[in-house]
């Protein structure tokens, strides 16, 4: 069982930057495939980010060049960088820890929202 809690959500304006933290309790936190994934409302959620390594990632098309994720599996940690935010990144975030053996796990998720 895998325990998430995101932090570091708010409200920004256009262009700006934010920092998502993710913390993972319970064992074996560097055999998780970590990812990002955000929901509007009336939509699914999709994926934004994936990590199995710092040289494995994997971003959505909509997010490249301007979000970085990482993970730090010392503290249990998996981060999103988000620079040059634009108001369609306006989402509630979610963190997500998978493997096979184990399913699927999500926190609760933090509002971004994007406006001036």
């Amino acid at each position: 069982q895998v325990r998430l809690v995101e932090s570091g959500g708010g409200l920004v304006q256009p262009g700006g930057s934010l920092r998502l933290s993710c913390v993972a309790s319970g064992s074996g936190f560097s055999s998780y495939l970590m990812a990002w994934y955000r929901q509007t409302p009336g939509k699914q959620r999709e994926l934004v980010a994936s990590i199995i390594s710092d040289s494995n990632t994997n971003y959505a098309d909509s997010v490249k060049g301007r979000f970085s994720i990482s993970r730090d599996n010392a503290k249990n940690r998996v981060d999103l960088q988000m620079n040059s935010l634009k108001p369609e990144d306006t989402a509630v975030y979610y963190c997500n820890a998978f493997r096979v053996i184990s399913g699927s796990f999500w926190g609760q998720g933090t509002q971004v929202t994007v406006s001036s």
